[in-house]
C-alpha cells in the first residue's frame, strides 16, 4: 500500500509539473479591401442644334477633294504641325488633335483613300 501511495503522490507531482498548452495566438485581422476613389462627374456636353454641323477645325471640307487622287497632288510643302500624311498601314501616334488633318493613302498605289481630323 505504501507503494501505491508513493505512486499516487508521484503521479500528482508529475501532473503538476506538466505544462499546460500555451494559448493559441489570435488570428490576424482580415485584410482590408481598398476602395475606389469617388467618381468625377464630367460637365454635360453643350446642346447642339438638330441641323448644326460640328466645327471644321482641321480643314476637312476642302481636303475631301484629295480622296481618290495621288498623294503627289497634295500641295507642297506640307505643314507637319497641321497635316499628317501617312499610308493606311503605317504606324502613327494615337494622340488626338482636332486641328490636325490626317491624309491617309494606299502604300501600294499612292492614292489618297481617307481624310479625317485628329
Amino acid at each position: 500500500m505504501r507503494r501505491a501511495a508513493q505512486g499516487l503522490v508521484l503521479a500528482v507531482l508529475l501532473a503538476g509539473c506538466s505544462s499546460s498548452p500555451a494559448p493559441e495566438p489570435a488570428p490576424p485581422p482580415p485584410p482590408t479591401t481598398p476602395t475606389a476613389p469617388p467618381a468625377i462627374a464630367l460637365p454635360p456636353a453643350p446642346p447642339r442644334g438638330v441641323n448644326e454641323e460640328p466645327k471644321d477645325q482641321c480643314g476637312l471640307k476642302e481636303a475631301r477633294a484629295f480622296v481618290g487622287k495621288p498623294r503627289t497632288s497634295l500641295p507642297a510643302p506640307v505643314d507637319p504641325s497641321r497635316w499628317r500624311v501617312a499610308c493606311t498601314t503605317c504606324p502613327v501616334t494615337m494622340d488626338y488633335r482636332a486641328d490636325r488633318l490626317n491624309i491617309l493613302f494606299n502604300a501600294d498605289t499612292g492614292v489618297v483613300q481617307e481624310v479625317k481630323c485628329g
